[in-house]
């Protein structure tokens, strides 16, 4: 007899349709569990932090922490600039260098320097960082520096050098900023990679390059930007302590507004660190602690909201409170939109003043454009050894298959790295039976469980009615694409002496989420800002479901197997790493590689898909097929599915492919265990 793992026993939970409109308990368990862990690392932002003492023995671990989470940690080699001007426009205050510099081989970065004319001596120096303003002319990018340029010409007319550049995504060479929100470049966060990283890095190689002019006091060096440029120049201000002032203008709010209120739907990838650590934002505000530091928001941006500001504004303050340093700490809200307004520049140029220049002078000229975009162009043609386009592609500095798995220091990355958003300890399971009963010679039953608090999943077990107590466990982990028709799964497992079990992880099956695909993008990027991904969190439902079976005395004691296809061949294979006592996993389309694999934060820093799977063997058996598409044996139908039949060794085999009618993943299982 042909033998087949029964599928999914999905028949036993249950469908919620497709429809957009409609709000699944999946999305509303999924909002009170963002709650739950927005507040969690809200309570503990900065609550260690008690005196002085406390934030000098901390501060150093900070910095570091957000190196490592902006990628930056260690920093790419400081390579020759290769700085070039490539042409100069003169005004009569000021001149204009359009020039580029290589912050590492490759990546390109495109400026206008603004010098002020008759300069007897070193200059104090603003670094200008760029919001997303496209300046795009008959097909040719000028870059958001050019969208800007009143910045650069005031600072210019005032007395100051100002540096303005572009950004990855809006310069003379477009490269991504936006991978996971709108290109589904998931494996970004396997990376630990962030376009926010790039954008730091950029800004450390622009005040390398600065600081080797003549023309500027390296001593009087501030930043500012808004918007997208808010968010670099508190990046840089945080990081690089040469800058001495800094004022970011609508570039932050808290993970209440991101998370919870839902700003992060209005920011692309660029806004946010990798946040293995759980920080809340006031965290990275407080780094720039005790130098001078203004906050510039309006009351009605939609995507900075006032609350939020004011929240972090609060806890920023104690710090420089504790320093001492009170008066060093500026708030300013003025009226108004998500807009570039002169009653945001004002301040800003106030602050400066009297940082830089150690004096308030009135501000008698306003911030307007003086060129043409053309006028401040850098490149006639993009240079052929750029990277700056592709750079997402070879930032992040990753693990190859060159050197043998350590287990202790993979096991230790996971733990702090990867599944650091993981609860410390497993609280009470809250184990309740929901249904029982028998039906053709199977006993069916349906168990639900808390995953961890505001997640609550079930799971289905199935077995002969007279089976008698240690079989073997067969532990199915689905996937959003598998079967939900439960006819012909009974007759299986009536005639086979195992214990079936199905679990639909969160977001799937009875957890599933409104299908509307930017719902789902937006619903996956939350859960990177609290530390997590949505992959990472379903391994520890794979793990509490491990739990709850070895609470039944039919599962207390008996061999468990694991059965994962596609995305659920990697979280039961990352499960395993970390339970006991499993003694087989069986895997179907096991990912090749960290594109193919689902999302696990920074993984791919240290390990391979084939290293962890190196590691799963050391500690258990595992029956690996590999999906084909050029299927061996005998054809026949089974309701939406086609069947291949044929030997493997000495094992009867089945390939089941979901035909025309139902489109999916194949699925293999090799039979001859039971």
């Amino acid at each position: 007899m042909k033998r087949l793992l029964p599928l999914l026993l999905c028949g036993l939970a249950v469908s919620l349709g497709h429809a957009a409109e409609l709000k699944t308990p999946g999305d509303r368990m999924f909002a009170e569990y963002f709650k739950i862990e927005t507040k969690r690392l809200a309570d503990s932002c900065l609550a260690e932090i008690e005196t002085l003492d406390d934030w000098n023995a901390k501060k150093d671990l900070y910095r570091k922490q957000l190196h490592e989470m902006l990628g930056l940690d260690p920093l790419p080699e400081r390579t020759p600039l290769q700085a070039t001007v490539t042409g100069t426009v003169q005004h009569d205050e000021f001149e204009v260098r359009n020039l580029h510099f290589q912050s590492s081989p490759g990546l390109y970065v495109t400026g206008n320097l603004y010098v002020p004319k008759n300069l007897t001596a070193p200059a104090p120096t603003i670094l200008y960082v760029c919001g997303h303003g496209r300046v795009k002319i008959d097909g040719i990018d000028y870059g958001n520096k050019t969208h800007y340029q009143h910045h650069g010409a005031w600072f210019a007319r005032n007395g100051y050098v100002c540096l303005t550049i572009d950004t990855i995504q809006l310069g003379e060479l477009s490269g991504i900023h936006h991978g996971t929100y709108r290109h589904g470049m998931w494996w970004w966060n396997s990376r630990g990679y962030s376009p926010a990283g790039v954008e730091a890095w950029n800004c450390i190689r622009a005040l390398d390059y600065l600081t080797s002019l003549d023309v500027v006091d390296k001593n009087r060096l501030g930043v500012t930007g808004r918007s997208g440029g808010g968010a670099y120049s508190w990046w840089i201000a945080t990081l690089d302590e040469r800058i001495k002032v800094a004022a970011p203008v609508a570039g932050i709010t808290d993970l209440q507004n991101h998370v919870v209120d839902g700003v992060v739907e209005g920011h692309c990838d660029c806004m946010y660190h990798v946040n293995t650590y759980g920080w809340d934002f006031a965290q990275v505000a407080a780094l720039v602690a005790p130098r001078p530091l203004l906050i510039l928001n309006t009351d009605d941006d939609g995507i900075f909201p006032l609350d939020g500001v004011n929240r972090l504004f609060t806890k920023v303050r104690r710090i420089y409170e504790l320093h001492g340093k009170k008066s060093s700490l500026g708030l300013v809200i003025t009226p108004g939109g998500h807009g570039d307004s002169q009653e945001l520049r004002v301040p800003a140029f106030n602050w400066f003043n009297k940082h830089l220049k150690g004096k308030s002078v009135l501000i008698d000229k306003p911030a307007t454009k003086l060129f043409q975009p053309q006028q401040l162009k850098v490149f006639g043609n993009a240079p052929k050894d750029e990277r700056t386009t592709t750079i997402h592609d070879t930032f992040s500095r990753i693990a190859t298959d060159d050197a043998k798995a350590k287990r202790p220091e993979i096991m230790a990355d996971l733990r702090s790295k990867t599944f650091g958003g993981w609860p410390k300890r497993g609280d009470r399971l809250q184990l309740v039976k929901v249904s029982d009963t028998e039906r053709d010679g199977v006993r069916l039953a349906a168990y639900d469980f808390d995953s961890q608090p505001g997640i609550r999943l079930r799971m289905h077990v199935a077995h002969k009615a007279d089976l008698p107590k240690g079989a073997p466990v067969h532990l199915q982990v689905l996937n959003d694409n598998q079967v939900e028709d439960i006819a012909g799964q009974l007759e299986f497992v009536a005639e086979h002496p195992g214990v079936y079990v199905a679990l639909s992880p969160r977001g799937i099956g009875p957890t599933r989420l409104t299908q509307n695909q930017k719902h789902l993008t937006q619903t996956r990027r939350r859960f990177m800002l609290l530390g997590q991904t949505l992959p990472g969190q379903q391994v520890w439902d794979v793990r509490r479901c491990i739990r709850a079976l070895r609470t039944l005395e039919r599962c207390a004691d008996a061999p468990l197997e694991l059965w994962g296809t596609g995305d659920s061949a990697s979280l039961v294979t990352l499960a395993s790493l970390f339970e006991k006592e499993i003694s087989r996993l069986n895997l179907s389309g096991y990912p090749a590689s960290d594109r193919e694999q689902p999302d696990f934060l920074n993984i791919s820093r240290f390990a391979t898909t084939a290293q962890l799977l190196d590691l799963a063997k050391r500690k258990t058996e595992v029956n690996a097929l590999d999906q084909t598409t050029n299927f061996p044996g005998e054809k026949s139908a089974w309701h939406n599915f086609d069947l291949y039949d044929f030997k493997l060794g000495d094992a009867d085999c089945r390939v089941v492919t979901p035909n025309t009618a139902a489109p999916g993943r194949p699925w293999v299982w090799r039979a001859r265990f039971w």
